[in-house]
């Protein structure tokens, strides 16, 4: 696979990034537009106070997620304003899917059904 030159040292960048610790986020913009849809008048305070809570919760916990679901998540934030409950909640997510395909199903009544293919399917 052939990859530019001028990407390789982006890569290595945001990998070294991942790597190191928990990314800095500008949470302002995410929480501006949070505020501008609520009512409450100190919702854009409040926003940045959860979001510095959940980013001190993620640099504790940080190490305890695999690094390949930390870049995975971590790219998937680039091109908007990502927040750290996003970046917490896709951590989890890659975790926890993880460990349920890892028990497999408990039972045969949550075990997927095997379908018998039809003559003529094209599965």
């Amino acid at each position: 696979m052939w990859v530019p030159v001028f990407a390789l040292p982006m890569a290595a960048q945001l990998v070294i990034a991942v790597a190191d610790g928990v990314p800095k986020f500008d949470v302002t913009a995410s929480c501006r537009a949070a505020a501008a849809a609520a009512t409450d008048k100190g919702r854009l305070q409040t926003c940045i106070d959860s979001e510095h809570k959940a980013r001190d919760q993620l640099a504790k916990d940080w190490s305890t997620f695999a690094a390949g679901d930390r870049t995975n998540c971590v790219n998937g934030m680039r091109g908007f304003q990502p927040t750290y409950t996003e970046l917490i909640t896709c951590l989890e997510m890659e975790r926890d899917v993880r460990q349920l395909r890892a028990q497999g199903p408990k039972d045969e009544a949550t075990a997927p059904k095997k379908t018998k293919k039809s003559k003529g399917s094209r599965d």
